[in-house]
């Protein structure tokens, strides 16, 4: 049996330490620019959302509008944690990514069974039954008015400890968490798992005939994209200190399908990266200039969806294949010209 020892690119790209540069400097620059750091905040921890989300639409094909549920669950888990029972970062983390995998899996249970309109159907159904329940059950969600006041305790590591009080400490935290999902899902799509997810998302019929589970497959995926939901969820409420029901909202969970596919979902892991970016740098920039600011990306997105499906990362894909083979047949036609002469 021949053993291939796992390369370091296996594990690190230079997109990632091209994505690893520009996040770690972000705080010394984005005042320069504008913006505020919250911002950086907020979008890391989107991209969060939107990779694990990825592993599902982009890599399995299967269509979730009810993700905000799960994003929610986190979110809502740990906030009860910590006014319920004691202040712990890391069990609060724990039990809150816990809820969010439970959750997940008894939703995939579900939904696995279906695919297509009927599997984007039944996640929209139940999207709106964990929304309708942050919303209704007021002694432990707080109804409309969420959590608030969750208490940010600090990244405690045994040796050292270090309070997420500023948010530039929240963002190093939040982009220590985005390293670590980006690494693991980089991994696992990459992985003869990830091929399978590949396979049921091009013939769900034909991977099911060579003799895949694709139920459990796709159970496996959904479970882990939610549990990665609620991580991001967790973080959202560290970063607001609150837990509300509008990030369960069926418009929430069309923002996240909309981010993954302006970016190019479909065609490339970083896609999600640069739909996030795109988001909430159009809502920022857009937003001073004009209060309808998400008619014009709805507007954008649809003419991505009617003349560029692949995306913002399918578009600098083909640019890139395109302006190589003119170089491949610009060199060709130079050295047949130059065997001519001679």
């Amino acid at each position: 049996m021949i053993v291939r020892k796992i390369a370091a690119q296996d594990w690190i790209t230079k997109e990632m330490l091209l994505i690893s540069v520009i996040l770690v400097t972000l705080p010394l620059w984005i005042e320069q620019i504008g913006l505020y750091r919250y911002l950086g905040v907020e979008i890391v921890i989107w991209m969060i959302y939107g990779l694990g989300f990825n592993l599902l639409l982009g890599y399995s094909g299967l269509p979730s509008f009810g993700h905000g549920a799960f994003f929610g669950t986190g979110a809502y888990a740990f906030g009860l944690f910590q006014l319920w029972f004691f202040e712990n970062l890391w069990l609060a983390i724990v039990f809150a990514i816990f809820a969010s995998f439970i959750a997940g899996a008894v939703v995939a249970c579900f939904v696995s069974h279906r695919r297509g309109i009927y599997f984007a159907l039944m996640t929209i159904a139940f999207g709106q039954i964990f929304w309708f329940i942050a919303i209704k059950w007021h002694s432990v969600t707080g109804g409309e008015d969420g959590l608030l006041n969750i208490p940010r305790a600090a990244a405690d590591f045994g040796i050292f400890a270090f309070d997420l009080d500023s948010n530039t400490a929240l963002f190093y935290f939040v982009f220590i968490v985005f390293c670590c999902i980006v690494l693991l899902l980089w991994r696992l799509v990459h992985s003869k798992f990830g091929k399978v997810l590949q396979a049921i998302r091009q013939n769900e019929e034909r991977a099911r005939f060579i003799g895949y589970n694709v139920w459990l497959f796709k159970w496996v995926a959904f479970t882990l994209s939610a549990a990665i939901a609620g991580l991001a969820g967790v973080l959202f409420s560290m970063a607001q200190q609150g837990a509300y029901p509008d990030v369960m909202a069926l418009h929430a969970s069309g923002i996240i399908v909309m981010m993954t596919l302006i970016g190019g979902g479909f065609v490339s892991f970083w896609g999600p990266v640069i739909g996030v970016t795109i988001y909430f740098l159009a809502r920022d920039v857009l937003g001073i200039i004009t209060e309808a600011w998400l008619l014009w990306f709805g507007l954008v997105f649809v003419l991505a969806v009617l003349f560029k499906p692949e995306g913002v990362a399918g578009a600098w894909q083909e640019w890139r294949k395109s302006r190589t083979s003119t170089v491949s047949g610009y060199q060709t036609l130079l050295k047949f010209l130059s065997t001519r002469k001679r």
